[in-house]
This record gives C-alpha cells, structure tokens and sequence, in this order.
C-alpha cells in the first residue's frame, strides 16, 4: 500500500485537507485537495484532484448536525473507500502558536498537547480550532502519528532585541514577546527564492503575505530578521477583520469610557476592524475594489491598507540595511494587482519600478528590469507542512 499524509487545517466551521504520497527524500506530491465547509450548519465537502478537476463532493442538512469530528472521519473513511490501496501514514496539522517552547515542528504526544492548550489565549481565533482535530485523531485513529507545524516557528532565529517589548521583567519572563506569523508561508517563500532569483536566496527581501491576515517578513539569507506581527496575530497591518498595530490606550479607553468589556473588545479588534471596520462594508478586497468608485469608506479602507504596507515595509528595509526584493503572496498579494502597483510606486524611492503589464498578467516578475526587483510568488503553506511531517516521521522512525 502506498503510505499517504495528510494536512489538516482546521477552522472554526471549516477543515481543509491537502493528501500527499512521495514521502521519501523527494518533495511530496500533492494527489487530492478539498475542504469541509459549513460545519455545525449546512455541511459541505468538496475534493479536487491537484489538476483542479473534482473528484467528489456531498452536503449535509443542518439538522444531521455534522461536526469536525465526523469531518475527519469522514476523511479517513473516504481515503479508504475511494484509493483503498493508501495507508494514512501520518498527518500534519497547521496551528498557529507555538510559543517560546518549539522552535521546529514536533511529534504531537500528552505533553505537547497541554502546552500548546495555554497558549490559546495569544490566539483566540485560531489556536482552539487547530488543537480540535489533533484531539479528535487521538482519539478516533490512536496510531496514526500526528505533527504540529508552527506559524511563529520560523521567527524563532530572530535576535532577542527583535523580539522585546519594553515591558518589566516580571512580565516578559510570562513569555509576553513578539513571536510573528505566517511563518508556514515565508519558510515556503524563502525555500523558492533560489529558483526564483539567486541573488534574491542571499539578498535582503521584504516578503508580504496580504490576505484576510496580513503581515510582513524581512528575509536576509532567507532567515527572519523581523516582522509585523508581534505576541498575537492581531498586531502588524490593518487585515480583513482586525485593527492591526493600535496604541494600546485605545483598548483601555474602550474599557472605561465606552463600557466595554474585556471580551467585547476583543471581539470588536478581531472581527469589526480592518477592512470590514473602515469600510463599514466587506473584508473582501474585491467587493471593495468593485465599490470603491462610488463608496469613500471603500477607497479610505484600501487607502489604509496600502498605506500601512508602504510604512511598514520602510522600516524593514531599515532593519535590513536595503532591500533587492519585494514578494507579494496569499489571497490580496497574489490577485490584487492594484494593491501591488500602489505599494511599488510607494517604494519607488528604493529604485523599485513597475512592469504594468506584467503585474496585470500576475507575474512571475512584475519590476522593470532596475534592481530592486518585485515579484508575484503563490505560497503554498500546506507542502511546508506535507514537508515538515514527513522529515519528523521519518526522524521518529530512524531514532527507534
């Protein structure tokens, strides 16, 4: 039988799954891709083979009350029926916070559990929702080994000063620190860079992960000197539903003067900020492309966000002494080709130069032939995990 992993990314009311085979020293093979939707609703499940091409899909009511674990199982279940001749092998879960404890994927076992546990309150959105399916795989299909890959893990090689807030002692020996995120992508941009332009695999690179969560990452050597995310995923850039960096007064003031409570206001930096908070309207990049002309909160929503790109990117180029590359990734980096050519003409002072055509295009390159150049690269966070699982395993498998 062919050994098969699986990654698992799990939200709130949704589980995507990406199955790969290859499992030796080459880079594993994307077979099937698809997602759970609507859980705890309407359910619906989706797969497509790596060409895009559906393989199968089915929708459950409401009233059959299909959760994540049925979900899962229903994977599990459906790998079986449909290639009989795969084993599940392993599987590889996304989860967000891997606080100062891991610095590198690691085999899922009671310990690492409880530790990742204390660390859902730096992660509301995301921590609780990843942990869910490791649970419930414990518990349903005990023998198959599971590992957490981590968003903050790639930043671990930060310097001290980087990561410090100017807080007491007492409180930044509790772990309060800046830890950063979307590192499952900058690994995978960083691991492309010298397919893409070697001097770029050397060379000082601000990478921009843009989506409904944005950040950035500068990269010299392809390593992490610093990004915008701090000690949770809501500090950096505005994004499609949170504030972004904010004077933390703000929250206090909200607190005392306007009545909120703790959770409240959580809530409200969260999911009423960002996007959807300055244009009273969507999250969606594109529904407020499409308004924009005719809605002043639409323009005023884009004009904050790329005027927070532009800034923030000026002091990454400050902490890597210059820059010879610009990435765009992720939803708004690889498809919003106007949010592109406004942040690139608010670089132009780095010698950075549009190419109009081919950022209309999407790339690969979309500068001039001038150095600095700037380029379009999809990021895949899920072979990075297929990766990561996989060199655990067999690491696991060789120590026995």
């Amino acid at each position: 039988m062919r050994p098969t992993l699986v990654v698992l990314n799990a939200g709130s009311s949704s589980l995507k799954f990406q199955v790969f085979d290859r499992l030796d020293d080459v880079d594993p093979k994307v077979v099937w891709k698809g997602q759970y939707e609507g859980l705890g609703q309407r359910a619906r499940f989706r797969v497509a083979r790596d060409t895009a091409a559906i393989v199968d899909e089915a929708q459950w009511a409401a009233e059959e009350g299909v959760d994540h674990e049925f979900a899962l199982m229903h994977l599990v279940t459906w790998l079986q029926q449909y290639r009989n001749e795969r084993k599940l092998v392993a599987i590889g879960h996304r989860v967000v916070h891997g606080g100062d404890a891991y610095a590198a994927p690691v085999l899922v076992d009671d310990e690492v559990v409880a530790r990742l546990e204390t660390l859902s309150p730096l992660a509301p959105l995301h921590q609780p929702h990843n942990l869910q399916p490791i649970a419930i795989a414990r518990r349903r299909i005990p023998d198959v080994p599971q590992v957490a890959c981590f968003d903050t893990a790639f930043h671990h090689n930060q310097t001290e000063i980087a990561t410090m807030y100017a807080l007491p002692k007492d409180i930044r020996d509790r772990g309060v620190r800046r830890y950063g995120f979307h590192g499952l992508s900058y690994d995978y941009i960083a691991s492309v860079l010298e397919d893409t332009d070697p001097r770029l695999a050397s060379g000082r690179v601000v990478a921009a992960h843009l989506g409904n969560g944005a950040s950035l990452c500068a990269l010299s050597g392809g390593v992490s000197l610093a990004t915008t995310m701090g000690f949770s995923a809501l500090d950096g850039l505005p994004m499609g539903t949170r504030c972004g960096a904010i004077d933390a007064s703000v929250v206090f003031y909200m607190l005392r003067e306007m009545g909120h409570t703790a959770e409240e206001a959580e809530r409200v930096l969260y999911t009423q900020s960002g996007l959807l908070g300055v244009s009273g309207l969507s999250n969606d990049m594109r529904t407020l492309r499409r308004e924009a002309p005719s809605n002043a909160d639409a323009r005023k929503a884009i004009d904050l966000f790329v005027y927070r790109i532009i800034r923030e990117t000026g002091s990454l180029i400050a902490v890597l002494g210059g820059i010879d590359g610009l990435i765009f990734t992720a939803g708004i980096g690889e498809n919003d080709a106007a949010t592109r050519a406004a942040v690139v003409a608010g670089l132009s002072w780095t010698g950075l130069t549009l190419d109009e055509a081919a950022n209309t295009a999407g790339g690969p390159r979309i500068s001039s032939s001038a150095s600095p150049s700037a380029w379009v690269i999809p990021t895949n966070e899920e072979l990075v995990i297929a990766r990561q699982t996989r060199d655990v395993i067999n690491a696991a498998r060789h120590s026995v």
